[in-house]
């Protein structure tokens, strides 16, 4: 008995012992890739891609016997070969989009080698991509885009190795071909080849193939080329005008972009709203709509700077230039529309930061490419972190800091560690604290304040603490105190889980505001409310309505009388075809704070079809009527109430299957 148990218990320290070994015998082996030498020849007509990539590149580990590329499934590989052609082994995995290829002799660390792929396949943009959803890659008759997430060459680290490339695409008569570098073109055999060299180290592996010319557009001393078809093409002028106003603000902030000029390129519906590499923008065409989306814009433009020009050395750090390029858009509205468009972007872009309060921001690697949790904690918390390190450091040290970061990490990988070096020296402060805070913990405080105010012999004393549930938390915050005179400030310093202050006023204080501009990330009852309803938002999107409802739930609890809350239970009642509870949502809307003010507009269309639904065309008419009185027109509202005045509602008819 006791000698069968021994072996069961050999037998799991054996087990257990293979799968701690396992995982270090099939690590992958690091390489970092210097150059590729791309020749591509791309059909319009036939949606096809032959290619051949020479990838030059040096291995980082000992015993290198296997390197693993990504590439997209829907390219067959005919052969890898080595610099002597001869044939190497290789392996798929359609899971994961990876390629192994096997060397019969281990390869030399630190001496670089080349391995030369053959491959093909149709791209039409209906094939699986690489991150679930989102098109990066498709080849129609009349224009194709080829973006580098799409993985139409071999990559390795993707978006931290960081690479030069010569591209020769071969392309039908009457195209061209746009792409990041240095451009030549001849013609051969009906056909045109298009060279794109790029020299620095970056991520330039996104090409457009299009037909006729672009639009070339000059603006404050910059000219951006447009290439947009169909509806979006008389866009091109005002898009031109507003790219060169961004580059120039944005070189005045950061230095001196890796492109003077830029050209803009549309993609298709499916696509990433926007998508930049080296000299070049994608945009979706329902993204360039019918006015310009500055925010895209300003974002996608900063990226020639925090991307293109520097980027992540790991995918942990994204947060430095997603963050960048977030706060770049808010900082471009600040400098448009003034210091208020600023403060509404903080108050929005902190609503979406704590969607994500549990994983720090130092392990974004956990998280998937472009999920919608990656762009809350990386580019939304991020630019908060940034807006809270100009507070801390101060405009002119956060700006020199910005415009040095640049200057300093030109062409190269960084890390948050860079940043931080580079913010100490130009402000003097030790910021270890900061950013262990705010990228390698998780949370957010949640302040709390109480205070007695005092009469003396030259006026008033306010005498309070501030207190928060992180014990390690360490921020200085503003205090406003309104008086019957002018109002007072002071900064201050909240230390861990209870902080005392005291402030002199002549004037009898009336009230008193902690942190009047909302500068430090945190939870407020009315931030929670908003936070909750983000996140039913996003479950909602995903037709995950039993989920999104809780959070609306949630919302509540914050708030009894939130219409946006009632609202958004509404709709998911109404998609459910809970009419009765649909309809008693729509009236607590009704009867809640009208914030936002559509609420009210939507909630009478809404009230509107339910009565249509269940045959009461009168009480319908009421609602359609009560809808126009209010003169809202958001999203449509008024064409959309005086459509079903017109004809009643008819209920969606679902295809539903057994």
């Amino acid at each position: 008995m006791f000698r069968n148990i021994l072996f069961a218990a050999l037998a799991v320290i054996a087990i257990l012992a293979m799968a701690v070994l396992l995982p270090a015998q099939e690590r992958r082996s690091r390489i970092d890739v210097e150059r590729y030498e791309i020749d591509a020849e791309i059909g319009l007509n036939t949606q096809t891609l032959a290619a051949k990539a020479a990838v030059r590149f040096v291995p980082l580990d000992d015993n290198t016997t296997s390197v693993l590329f990504e590439l997209n499934n829907a390219l067959s590989i005919s052969r890898v070969v080595d610099e002597k052609g001869v044939q190497l082994a290789s392996s798929r995995s359609q899971q994961d989009f990876s390629v192994r290829v096997s060397f019969d002799q281990p390869l030399t660390k630190g001496v670089a080698t080349v391995v030369t792929f053959f491959y093909d396949g149709r791209l039409t943009g209906s094939e699986d991509s690489p991150v679930y959803g989102i098109k990066f890659a498709a080849i129609k008759n009349d224009f194709a885009y080829l973006l580098y997430p799409a993985r139409w060459f071999p990559v390795s680290g993707y978006t931290t190795d960081r690479f030069a490339a010569t591209l020769n695409v071969t392309v039908p008569a009457g195209a061209s071909v746009l792409g990041s570098g240095i451009d030549t073109s001849k013609d051969a055999a009906g056909k045109k080849i298009y060279t794109l060299q790029f020299d620095r180290a970056s991520f330039p592996g996104s090409i457009a193939v299009v037909r006729g010319g672009g639009v070339p557009v000059a603006s404050e001393g910059v000219t951006t080329t447009l290439y947009f078809r169909g509806e979006e093409a008389e866009m091109a002028g005002a898009y031109g005008t507003e790219a060169g106003k961004i580059m120039t603000h944005f070189t005045s902030m950061y230095g001196l972009p890796p492109s003077a000029n830029l050209a803009v390129v549309e993609t298709e519906a499916g696509a990433p709203n926007g998508y930049a590499a080296p000299g070049v923008v994608f945009l979706n065409p329902r993204a360039i709509g019918k006015q310009v989306g500055v925010k895209l814009l300003a974002n996608q433009i900063s990226r020639q700077w925090w991307g293109v020009l520097l980027s992540p050395s790991t995918r942990n750090h994204l947060w430095v230039t997603n963050g960048l390029a977030a706060y770049s858009e808010m900082l471009y509205l600040e400098h448009a529309n003034g210091p208020s468009a600023l403060e509404s972007e903080v108050r929005e872009t902190a609503v979406e930061a704590l969607t994500v309060d549990n994983v720090p921001v130092i392990q974004a690697a956990r998280l998937d490419d472009y999920a919608p949790e990656l762009w809350a904690l990386t580019a939304s918390k991020g630019a908060a972190i940034y807006h809270m390190l100009r507070y801390v450091v101060g405009d002119e040290n956060f700006f020199k800091t910005l415009k040095d970061f640049a200057k300093e990490n030109a062409w190269k990988p960084v890390a948050t560690d860079d940043l931080r070096k580079v913010a100490e020296t130009l402000s003097q402060l030790n910021l270890q604290g900061f950013f262990i805070q705010w990228i390698e913990s998780s949370g957010a405080p949640e302040f709390k304040m109480e205070y007695t105010i005092f009469r003396t012999q030259k006026g008033f004393r306010v005498m309070g603490k501030i207190s928060q549930d992180l014990d390690t938390f360490r921020m200085p915050v503003d205090l406003k105190i309104e008086t019957e005179g002018n109002p007072e400030e002071k900064r201050v310093e909240v230390v861990g889980t209870s902080s005392e202050f005291a402030v002199e006023t002549f004037g009898k204080p009336k009230s008193i505001t902690l942190d009047p501009a909302g500068r430090v990330l945190r939870f407020s009852n009315q931030v929670r409310l908003s936070v909750a309803i983000r996140r039913g938002e996003q479950f909602a999107e995903l037709s995950e309505f039993g989920d999104a409802l809780k959070e609306y739930q949630k919302a509540l609890e914050a708030s009894r009388l939130s219409s946006l809350a009632h609202y958004r239970i509404g709709e998911l009642f109404f998609l459910q075809n809970n009419y009765q509870s649909a309809a008693n949502e729509f009236r607590e809307t009704l009867n809640g704070d009208i914030e936002p003010k559509w609420t009210e507009v939507w909630a009478h269309i809404n009230l509107g079809k339910i009565f249509d639904i269940t045959g009461q065309r009168e009480r319908a008419v009421n609602e359609y009527n009560q809808a126009i009185r209010t003169k809202d027109n958001t999203q449509g509202a008024q064409e959309e109430a005086a459509k079903y005045l017109k004809a009643p509602y008819e209920r969606q008819r679902r295809n539903d299957t057994a």
